[in-house]
């Protein structure tokens, strides 16, 4: 019997020693969750945010962690669904306990979380590009991708100075197109812009010969394409097919060439506001973005052997930061890293360079955006 107390008194003690250790082992782990449409129609956004973050991940706990601790990523893929992204964004709140959020890839699911995060105080930041994600500001919601207002203001600039004001707007049924369609559809009037025809498309149309056909009849002198994949290739080859000879200006949401592949021929000359990184080789060596979108890019392409894309630099952006707060916060306390984020200045991302505050949950500035065009198959700085 007393061999017996004994062993269970060994047992007990070897299970405390597990206890304290598995308790030690969490404290010296910061959990971050993720949200990407890694498959499905938005995987040319979710696939390279999702090898990004895992990248940065593998290299920052290779250096030592944050603050000591090392950084587990716990990615999901919505496949671009929002009611997937509702699902994962409570398992990630109340199973994985994870301090952070980043993602999702796309506006409508970001939507449809916004509010479950902003009452369980789980930060989030955001890799879509509506505004209304940020607009008004929600205490716990952050984005990395430039505002859709700055994105509509770089492309009406454009056309002013190239003498056109009447215009056609497709946009998709998707939380970006709504979004894009507001904005353009509030701003035109000051930008002395007319839009003579706006038409909403399905987000899985295959072809849209029939609206464009209208937008043809209209008379514009330029369209506007406002959607991710597949229309932004899709607008291009149809017009293209068309005849329709009018210049093409898609949004911010445009920023990975594999859009111009599946294009072909039909993509060159169009036209497009984004960040820098889709020409950082093309910057001024003393540009304040170039160290970093060069580093970024070279890791990227070197480890997966595929171009770099805007979309994976918002992936960046989002999990650096999160480190950058932890780091200033210098404990995983959520409060305190939301804390750190609201007041990160001067932060130079793939973006731009974030400039938080408590009414600007987006930080960019219209500097953030330069406007580019395909040439060649390429993309380049776009030349008056």
């Amino acid at each position: 019997m007393k061999r017996w107390s004994s062993l269970v008194s060994a047992l007990v003690s070897l299970g405390m020693l597990a206890a304290v250790s598995a308790g030690a082992a969490d404290e010296d782990v910061v959990k971050i969750g993720a949200i990407f449409a890694v498959t499905g129609p938005a995987s040319n956004l979710g696939a390279p945010e999702a090898k990004t973050a895992e990248m940065l991940v593998e290299q920052i706990n290779a250096a030592g962690g944050v603050n000591g601790r090392k950084i587990q990523l716990v990615i999901k893929d919505s496949s671009a669904s929002p009611e997937k992204a509702v699902s994962f964004a409570k398992q990630l709140i109340d199973e994985e306990k994870v301090l952070a959020i980043i993602g999702p890839s796309t506006s409508g699911e970001t939507m449809q979380i916004k509010a479950i995060c902003e009452e369980n105080k789980m930060i989030l930041v955001s890799c879509a590009a509506a505004e209304v994600i940020v607009n008004p500001v929600a205490k716990y919601v952050f984005k990395t991708p430039q505002k859709d207002s700055q994105a509509v203001a770089w492309i009406f600039n454009t056309m002013k100075k190239k003498g056109i004001t009447n215009i056609g707007v497709v946009t998709g049924n998707d939380g970006f197109g709504a979004a894009g369609k507001k904005q353009l559809e509030a701003l035109a009037p000051a930008a002395g812009m007319t839009i003579k025809i706006s038409e909403v498309y399905d987000k899985t149309a295959t072809d849209l010969t029939d609206i464009l056909t209208k937008v043809k009849a209209a008379n514009v002198q330029a369209v506007i394409n406002w959607s991710i994949v597949p229309a932004q290739s899709i607008v291009p080859k149809n017009m293209k097919q068309m005849g329709f000879d009018v210049p093409l200006f898609q949004s911010h949401g445009f920023g990975n060439i594999k859009y111009v592949e599946q294009a072909g021929a039909a993509a060159e000359g169009i036209l497009f506001p984004a960040g820098r990184l889709l020409v950082a080789d093309q910057l001024a060596d003393d540009h304040p973005q170039k160290a970093v979108l060069t580093k970024y890019k070279a890791d990227y392409e070197a480890k997966y052997k595929e171009d770099v894309s805007t979309f994976g630099g918002h992936a960046y952006d989002a999990l650096m930061i999160v480190v950058k707060a932890l780091e200033a916060a210098g404990t995983p306390d959520r409060d305190k890293v939301r804390d750190a984020i609201e007041n990160l200045k001067g932060f130079v991302g793939t973006a731009g360079v974030f400039n938080l505050s408590a009414e600007d949950h987006n930080g960019l500035s219209m500097d953030a955006f330069e406007m580019l065009t395909v040439k060649d198959g390429k993309f380049t700085p776009y030349k008056e």
